[in-house]
């Protein structure tokens, strides 16, 4: 029996994952690579302080593995792990910093910013010069076979700003163990399934196997108690990922829908910072609102687990929204 190529590039991502986990965590101790813990985050998480950082690693590398075995053949694989590889890049020297200094400030607000603008901007520039993904746009519940179209001078600015929204929202949401993994390898899988909707979608349809692949074999060491974390090299690099493919597939629409956790946790901070500077007030109790729910008395697996339950909710509302 023939295995289909997306579970098969699934399950050799997820070995490779584990297998570089093993090696990779024993390394990042030696090294001294730990997190540093924010002081005004919570309490319970200072406890956290030491463990090993930079666990993107464990699932950037099967994506280079078995995701560059397809690019040599096949240009928006090459794109789309380029791209992920170039916010990855930014993530790497943030973290580097941090653990260099000791502390929680590595790159500055605008040269983090820079660095992933000029990625946001190359993957735009191909998707509209090699690509015609830039010409529509699916809307959600009007259905795959009536995309909007769109004029390239408003499909740059709007596709820059999805990648920076999305890297910055998975980041946010990488705040508890195994959250922004088990949330992302949801958000993956249901862009394998909607890829296979599709004959031409072959491309995104491996990329997310792979990587969701990879995402799972992460959480074998990130699920709480955590043994490793990801970092902003794995933060950063899983939002460009998601936000790639969704404007590949003519879908950021889509994607509010499917990641409406990653929405939710980036509006929170933005309402929290808004209200604060008018009022003096707090609308929660700590942002992103993760922490609103540790200071409710919440533990984290619970809050994991919620999260998680809400979005294959909301995956399940975005792919009937393209029927």
């Amino acid at each position: 029996m023939n295995i289909p190529d997306h579970i098969a590039v699934f399950v050799i991502a997820f070995v490779i994952a584990l297998i570089t986990g093993i090696i990779l965590i024993p390394v990042l101790r030696k090294l001294k690579f730990g997190q540093t813990i924010r002081e005004e985050g919570p309490k319970t998480h200072l406890v956290k302080q030491g463990i090993p950082t930079m666990g993107g690693f464990i699932f950037l590398v099967p994506l280079a593995v078995v995701g560059g075995f397809y690019a040599f053949k096949d240009r928006d694989m090459l794109a789309l792990i380029l791209t992920t590889f170039g916010f990855a890049l930014v993530g790497f020297v943030d973290d580097f910093l941090k653990v260099k200094r000791h502390n929680k400030d590595g790159l500055t607000p605008k040269q983090k910013m820079l660095g992933l603008l000029i990625v946001a901007a190359c993957f735009t520039a191909y998707v509209v010069t090699m690509t015609n993904a830039w010409e529509k746009t699916v809307i959600p519940f009007i259905g795959l076979d009536n995309p909007v179209n769109v004029p390239v001078g408003i499909f740059i600015p709007f596709c820059i700003f999805i990648l920076l929204a999305y890297t910055n929202a998975v980041n946010l949401t990488d705040g508890l163990d195994g959250l922004a993994g088990s949330i992302t390898v949801v958000v993956l899988v249901f862009f394998t399934l909607v890829s296979m909707l599709n004959n031409e979608w072959n491309t995104t349809k491996l990329f997310c196997a792979i990587l969701a692949g990879g995402c799972l074999g992460f959480l074998t060491f990130n699920l709480h108690p955590a043994k490793v974390f990801m970092g902003d090299v794995g933060s950063l690099a899983l939002g460009g990922a998601v936000a790639s493919v969704a404007i590949l597939l003519q879908m950021p629409f889509v994607l509010v829908i499917a990641g409406m956790i990653y929405f939710i946790e980036n509006v929170s901070v933005i309402l929290q910072v808004a209200y604060f500077k008018r009022t003096g007030k707090r609308i929660f109790k700590m942002a992103p609102i993760h922490h609103h729910f540790e200071l409710m008395g919440w533990k984290e697996t619970k809050i994991v687990i919620a999260f998680l339950i809400a979005t294959i909710f909301f995956c399940a509302i975005a792919f009937v929204s393209l029927r």
